[in-house]
C-alpha cells in the first residue's frame, strides 16, 4: 500500500468516527430537537449543523406555589423542616454566643430580657414607679375564686381584642360583601371558623363574667362608700359590654342579624321624648340599612373599645388606690 493510500484510509478512518460521534450525540439529544434542525443536519445543508436542545423545566419552589397557584399539597412539610431545624440553629447559635459571651467578659449571663428592661429603666426611671404599684400585697380574704370574676372579664377582653383583630383583616363591612366575607372566614381562612367562634363565645362569656361580678359587688355591699364611683365605672362598663354585642351581632348581615337588630333598635325607640332621636341615630335613617352596617362597624371597633379601655383604667386605678372590700 503506497503512502498516499494510507493518507486516504486514515483520512476516512477520521471522518468516519466524526460521523460516528455526530450520530451518537444526534441521537441523544434529537428527540428534543425541533424538525428544521434535524432536517438541516440529515440534508447536509448549511456550513455547520447546530443541534439545540430544549432547556430543561423550571425548577418550583413548594412554598411559592402553593401562594401562587393555590396548590396546597404538602403544604406542612416545608414548614415543618424550617421551624424544627431553625430551632435548633437558633438554640445552636444562641448557645455559642452565650458561651463566648461569659468567656471574654468573664460575667455571668445576663438574658436580653434583662438587658432591655435595664436599658429602658436607665433611661426613663420607671422602677421607682412600677415597685411602689407593686408592693401592695394582696388580702387574704381576696384570694377566693369568686374576686377573680372581673379579672376574667378584663381577660375576655382582650382575647376579643385579639380575635376582633384577626377578623377585621377579611371583614367588609358592606351590605354586598358582609355576608360573603363571613363566609370566606369560615370556609377559606386558615383556622378562621377557630378564631370566630372563639370571638362569639368569648363575647357572651364578657357578659357573664361582668354581670356575675357585679352581682358579687352587690352582694358584698363593695359600692358603698368610698368606692361609690367604682360602683358606677363598674355599670358603664357593663352596658358598654351590652353595646359591644348589640353592635357586633348585626355585622354578619344575614336575616337573623338584620331582623334582631330591627327589634333592638325599636325598642331603642320606644322611650319617651328621645326615643325618635335614639332610632334615627343608631339605624342613620327610620330604616336598617347599609349605612345602618357601617355605623354599628365604626360603634363596635372603634368607639365602644376606646371607651371600655378609658374606663377599665379609671376602674382598676380606684380599686387599686381604695384596695379590696372587705366581706360583711
Amino acid at each position: 500500500m503506497t503512502l498516499t493510500q494510507r493518507k486516504v484510509l486514515r483520512l476516512a478512518l477520521i471522518l468516519s468516527g466524526a460521523i460516528l460521534l455526530v450520530v451518537a450525540g444526534f441521537g441523544v439529544h434529537g428527540a428534543t430537537a425541533s424538525a428544521s434542525t434535524l432536517e438541516a443536519a440529515m440534508s447536509g445543508v448549511g456550513s455547520e449543523a447546530v443541534f439545540v436542545s430544549a432547556p430543561p423545566p423550571v425548577g418550583q419552589d413548594t412554598c411559592l406555589s402553593c401562594h401562587i397557584n393555590g396548590e396546597n399539597t404538602n403544604l406542612w412539610a416545608p414548614l415543618g423542616r424550617w421551624s424544627v431545624f431553625g430551632v435548633f440553629g437558633l438554640v445552636f447559635a444562641f448557645g455559642v454566643y452565650r458561651s463566648a459571651s461569659v468567656w471574654t467578659q468573664r460575667k455571668a449571663w445576663k438574658p436580653f430580657w434583662t438587658r432591655t428592661v435595664e436599658w429602658v429603666d436607665e433611661r426613663y426611671e420607671l422602677s421607682p414607679m412600677l415597685s411602689k404599684l407593686g408592693a401592695k400585697p394582696v388580702p387574704r380574704f381576696a384570694m377566693k375564686w369568686w374576686y377573680c370574676l372581673g379579672g376574667i372579664t378584663a381577660f375576655l377582653f382582650v382575647v376579643q381584642g385579639i380575635t376582633g383583630i384577626m377578623l377585621a383583616f377579611y371583614y367588609k363591612p358592606s351590605a354586598a360583601e358582609a355576608y360573603n366575607s363571613i363566609l370566606f372566614i369560615e370556609n377559606e381562612v386558615r383556622f378562621g371558623a377557630a378564631t370566630r367562634m372563639i370571638h362569639h363565645w368569648a363575647a357572651n362569656g364578657m357578659i357573664v363574667m361582668c354581670i356575675a361580678h357585679m352581682l358579687r359587688v352587690f352582694i358584698m355591699g363593695a359600692y358603698k362608700k368610698p368606692r361609690e364611683l367604682n360602683w358606677v365605672s363598674g355599670v358603664l362598663l357593663l352596658f358598654l359590654t351590652l353595646l359591644f354585642g348589640f353592635t357586633g351581632y348585626l355585622l354578619p348581615w344575614d336575616q337573623r342579624a338584620y331582623w334582631a337588630t330591627t327589634v333592638g333598635t325599636d325598642i331603642g325607640g320606644a322611650l319617651p321624648a328621645i326615643g325618635n332621636l335614639i332610632l334615627v341615630f343608631l339605624r342613620v335613617g327610620w330604616d336598617v340599612s347599609e349605612a345602618t352596617l357601617g355605623r354599628f362597624y365604626g360603634l363596635h371597633i372603634i368607639v365602644t373599645p376606646l371607651l371600655t379601655v378609658g374606663f377599665m383604667v379609671a376602674h382598676f386605678m380606684m380599686i387599686r388606690k381604695l384596695g379590696v372590700a372587705r366581706p360583711l
